[in-house]
C-alpha cells in the first residue's frame, strides 16, 4: 500500500479525531479510505442514474396515459 500526506485545517483534523474516538475507525487512514469508498460508490450511482435517464429519454414516449401505466403495473405485480 502506498502512502500520502494530507494537510488539513485544525477543524477538519479535530473532526477526524472525533470520528476515531467513536471507535468506528482504528486510525485516520481507515477513515479516509472509507470516505473514498463512499465517494466512489456515490459517483458510480450518479453515473448509473444518468445512464438510466438517458436510456429513458432515448426510449421514446409511451402511448399509454398514467392511469393505463398504473393499471398495467398493478396487473404485472399481481402476476408475479
Amino acid at each position: 500500500m502506498t502512502s500520502m500526506n494530507v494537510s488539513l485545517p485544525s477543524q477538519m483534523k479535530d473532526w477526524v479525531e472525533t470520528r476515531l474516538s467513536s471507535g468506528r475507525y482504528h486510525n485516520a487512514s481507515e477513515y479516509v479510505r472509507d470516505l473514498i469508498r463512499k465517494d466512489q460508490d456515490e459517483n458510480a450511482n450518479a453515473l448509473a442514474f444518468t445512464a438510466a435517464i438517458e436510456l429513458g429519454r432515448n426510449s421514446g414516449n409511451d402511448p399509454r396515459n398514467i392511469d393505463e401505466i398504473v393499471k398495467d403495473a398493478k396487473q404485472k405485480a399481481k402476476s408475479q
